[in-house]
């Protein structure tokens, strides 16, 4: 799996280049300031409404000794709570509503890879584009929470926390990972497909969503190109395991895609 999160990193390599030579700017404008909206919405909750979960925290401390100093701690702490799961909750609702503009985005990179060829493409409409990234993201970020809410209670805890900490990158990596393959695998797999092959493949997912936590805390910048850039790097990784696996279906056969189930 190592290995795999390698590739899923290195596959951000050339992605300006990729974007620029086959014009793709252009579908990341609405994406974008979907984005940068979702962003600037985010921090300003957590800016107004970081006292108000510090003081009900605050309630846990029902000494007098130390009580300014724990309302004063709990603030920050009710501030980082809020940006986390703002964070969690960013990534998908921009995954979600982006995925209309994300998938032609993925086949113009498909075409460009593989060229004019006879693969099979499911065909679907800007409606279903859009409740497929919901339906997954929705799914995405149940999973993320039921394993993140524990993980950060327990990162509150010295040394333990430190591990804690790691696990909530990578869970948060793999599936905003997710997300950014599913803008391919939409045209080729179903849904029950898609989760298989992610699971078959998580290191890329890891690798992809790793570059892409981390790209969002540069101010900014962090809210503009992340979503572009790691849709390109995940698309382009996620053809590449498909035509070496001959998982994409060719048209006027019968081949199915019961190898991925192998």
């Amino acid at each position: 799996m190592f290995k795999n999160i390698i590739n899923g990193i290195k596959a951000y390599f050339g992605t300006f280049k990729l974007i620029s030579k086959l014009g793709l700017w252009k579908y990341f404008a609405i994406p974008i300031l979907i984005s940068v909206v979702t962003g600037i919405l985010i921090m300003v909750l957590a800016y107004f409404f970081s006292d108000n979960l510090g003081a009900f925290i605050a309630k846990i401390w029902i000494w007098k000794w130390g009580s300014e100093t724990f309302a004063t701690i709990s603030t920050y702490i009710g501030g980082l709570l809020i940006l986390v799961l703002g964070l969690v909750l960013y990534k998908h609702i921009v995954m979600a509503l982006s995925a209309p503009f994300m998938s032609p985005v993925s086949e113009k990179i498909e075409h460009h890879l593989l060229g004019n060829t006879q693969h099979e493409h499911r065909k679907t409409s800007f409606s279903e584009q859009l409740s497929r990234g919901i339906r997954i993201n929705m799914r995405n970020l149940f999973k993320e929470l039921l394993f993140m809410i524990p993980l950060v209670i327990l990162s509150f805890i010295p040394v333990v926390g430190i591990i804690a900490t790691i696990l909530i990158f990578l869970i948060q990596a793999y599936y905003v990972g997710f997300g950014n393959m599913d803008y391919t695998m939409e045209r080729h797999f179903n849904y029950k497909e898609s989760v298989q092959f992610v699971r078959k493949h998580r290191g890329i997912a890891i690798g992809n969503g790793a570059v892409f936590v981390v790209m969002l805390f540069i101010p900014i910048i962090g809210f503009i190109i992340t979503l572009p850039i790691s849709v390109v790097a995940a698309s382009s990784e996620t053809i590449k395991i498909l035509e070496e696996k001959k998982l994409i279906a060719i048209k006027g056969t019968s081949e199915s895609l019961q190898k991925i189930k192998e």
